[in-house]
């Protein structure tokens, strides 16, 4: 653990692990960050704490924790911020790769980063959690002020708030758009009113791939909570680690993680079995909150036409219906998942760069950047999968994504 002072009479405190601060602290910090009466999932103090200490960061993982704290005078807690020191750009759905490339190749030094993220979690939440607004510009403050004193090549900050982007760029930071898909309720009583909203093709298509799983015998049920049990949680890893190693690549988390945010949160998980003949061959892992239901992770140990959009986003959107949840969020990218009634939404990170010659590079990219993802969001707007009704509205009759971007630049 390290401090310092910062100006407005704030201490700032580095921890390296999570249990340098009370979860009561944290999670507070948290939930006032977002305006909620309970801090997002994965900002919690039990999810991360999880992720620390089943070892899916920390030593050998390329994941340092340097989590940010603001006290004031009293000592009392007032801003929080998740933030790793990076070995790597692996596990965070912002790619950076070819800024790194261009550092390599330039002979300059990218690793190690700082970043302000949930691990493996591209999921819009709070990343500067503060008790009010003057605590969270302090916050922004204070990250910069540690990247530029820890002689790091960059700072970033992936999928924040739009008030704490707004912070961040007033820092100093530079903004970053990108496109995930998200379902919204718009109050169905069931599946079936939801598919009602649909274009006829779109409805035509997911009941076909309904049926296609119930023809090969495939039973899908959800479990809740304290329901899954420690053998329901080794049998979902094993599907878990079956996707990575399709894809040749290491899973970054394990059964370990799995049991504790089981023990931990059990109020906010549901685990998707599907199952053939009594013997369980697919699991999906969703997490939800007061307001969301988020799609995690997946795996299947037998191929079946389908399933994946069962598992992941038929009982996502059944779940979110029953539990009368807003939206559900799918995951990073995706354009696949408008076929299936979710809708294209844009997503900002924010980046600060030490070298001046790159920040200033990387700064007219994004400029071009934005441009791009804005036309490409209001293209998909033009492409939605809900018929019209009939005076020309339909359920995705929103402003344009692309206004998003216009009013954080």
């Amino acid at each position: 653990m390290s401090g310092g002072r910062l100006r407005g009479d704030y201490r700032t405190q580095v921890l390296d692990d999570l249990s340098g601060v009370t979860a009561a602290e944290w999670n507070a910090l948290a939930a006032a960050g977002a305006g909620r009466a309970q801090a997002q999932p994965f900002l919690r103090h039990e999810f991360l704490r999880a992720l620390e200490l089943a070892g899916c960061v920390g030593p050998g993982s390329g994941w340092t924790a340097r989590h940010l704290l603001l006290r004031d005078a009293s000592g009392t807690a007032v801003a929080a911020v998740p933030l790793y020191l990076k070995a790597h750009s692996w596990g965070e759905y912002v790619f950076d790769w070819a800024w790194a490339d261009a550092y390599e190749r330039h002979g300059l030094r990218y690793y190690p980063k700082l970043l302000g993220a949930v691990p493996f979690t591209p999921v819009t939440g709070t990343r500067l959690g503060a008790r009010d607004a003057g605590a969270r510009r302090a916050a922004a403050h204070a990250l910069l002020a540690l990247a530029r004193s820890s002689g790091v090549s960059s700072l970033h900050v992936l999928f924040p708030l739009e008030a704490e982007a707004a912070a961040l760029r007033e820092a100093g930071l530079m903004l970053r758009h990108g496109v995930q898909f998200h379902w919204r309720n718009d109050g169905y009583d069931d599946f079936e009113a939801f598919l009602a909203t649909l274009a006829q093709p779109k409805r035509k298509k997911i009941r076909a791939e309904r049926r296609r799983v119930a023809q090969e015998q495939v039973h899908v049920r959800r479990l809740h909570g304290s329901d899954i049990t420690p053998a329901r949680w080794a049998f979902f890893t094993r599907c878990y680690q079956a996707t990575y190693a399709a894809h040749h690549s290491t899973p970054y988390l394990n059964q370990a993680f799995f049991e504790r945010i089981g023990r931990a949160l059990p109020e906010h998980l549901i685990l998707v079995l599907a199952e053939r003949a009594g013997r369980p061959i697919a699991a999906g892992l969703l997490v939800h909150d007061e307001e969301r239901l988020y799609g995690r992770y997946w795996g299947a140990l037998e191929y079946v036409p389908c399933l994946h959009f069962e598992v992941c986003y038929y009982q996502a959107i059944e779940a979110a219906i029953a539990l009368r949840l807003r939206l559900v969020e799918g995951g990073a990218q995706g354009e696949h998942k408008m076929a299936r009634g979710f809708e294209p939404v844009p997503t900002v990170s924010a980046h600060w760069l030490a070298e001046p010659a790159f920040a200033q590079a990387v700064d007219r990219f994004l400029q071009r950047e934005d441009a791009l993802v804005g036309a490409y969001l209001d293209e998909l707007r033009e492409r939605s999968p809900f018929r019209a009704s009939a005076d020309g509205s339909g359920p995705s009759d929103q402003p344009p994504p692309s206004a998003f971007i216009k009013s954080t630049l």
